[in-house]
């Protein structure tokens, strides 16, 4: 088998149009490239980009730790060149407890990798809408294809050391948990396996505790595109302990960056509603998600 966890947002597969609309007059969409190397700087290897589709309500340092395993893995253990690396946060449409809105979660990862030199944020899946304008929940496999098209077709791909165009290999970077979950019968389409694992492939970062070996034993056609990595340092920050932390008024400080940290106060996310004393309801200022219609983890 290719032997490699984050807020990895298990998504069960559903119908969607295939033309979503993206964005609006107010926010409209570009699928950010900044970050991207256009040309690779090792011969003889292929260009990969690495995504990794979750809640990141809120991104915790483990969310960036596994993009910078996965480098290391990549560049000691397989003919791949990493160019990129990408967050994908979840639609709102997404309905999970936890779930802060879209924009601020974006608004968080973007914070978190503004020093990185390789890391972005693509706000494609908050920004997709129904015909109503309405947050509509895009699939794992379909966001893969997102990539590939936008890399691949719209950029022509990635300039070798040759000066030839390269199709860049676009791989998932998750964690144990969600590879664990596509063992589940019934639980993952397998039409969406077939894409997310047969076409694309996937880089899991195993986490303590978890039994990956039964779940890739019911994942045997794809072991050719799965590649494990070890966590040798264990780490097992996860977004919904920080969200514990800050409903109890608990310090998150070096549990996540902390330009992340100024943004959840200056914003009151994740935080209990407050009585308002005269009247008994909460207060008139930016909801956490524990107020949201729309809440995730």
């Amino acid at each position: 088998m290719a032997s490699a966890t984050a807020d990895s947002g298990t998504q069960t597969p559903t119908q969607l149009a295939e033309q979503p609309l993206l964005g609006s007059a107010q926010t409209p969409y570009t699928f950010p490239v900044h970050k991207l190397r256009r040309r690779q700087l090792e011969p003889g290897k292929t260009p990969l980009v690495l995504v990794a589709c979750g809640s990141f309500s809120p991104i915790t340092y483990l969310h960036l730790r596994m993009f910078e395993m996965a480098s290391d893995f990549v560049r000691f253990n397989t003919d791949f060149e990493v160019c990129a690396g990408y967050l994908s946060p979840v639609s709102d449409a997404y309905k999970k407890v936890g779930l802060a809105p879209g924009h601020h979660r974006v608004n968080m990862c973007s914070r978190a990798v503004e020093h990185s030199p390789w890391l972005m944020v693509d706000p494609y899946e908050t920004v997709n809408c129904d015909e109503n304008g309405q947050p509509q929940y895009v699939p794992t496999a379909k966001v893969l294809r997102h990539f590939d098209h936008e890399i691949n077709t719209v950029l022509g791909g990635i300039e070798g050391t040759d000066g030839q165009m390269k199709k860049a290999r676009i791989a998932l970077l998750a964690g144990a948990d969600l590879v664990m979950s596509m063992g589940e019968p019934g639980l993952w389409a397998p039409q969406d396996l077939d894409t997310i694992l047969g076409q694309y492939g996937a880089f899991i970062i195993e986490r303590s505790g978890t039994d990956i070996d039964e779940a890739l034993a019911s994942l045997r056609q794809y072991e050719h595109n799965i590649w494990v990595i070890s966590q040798v340092i264990q780490n097992d920050i996860s977004s919904t302990k920080v969200r514990l932390f800050l409903k109890k008024d608990l310090s998150v400080r070096y549990l996540i960056p902390d330009p992340v940290v100024e943004y959840i106060e200056q914003h009151h996310l994740f935080q209990e509603p407050k009585p308002n004393s005269s009247r008994g309801q909460t207060p008139d200022s930016t909801p956490g998600p524990s107020n949201s219609k729309v809440a995730k983890s």
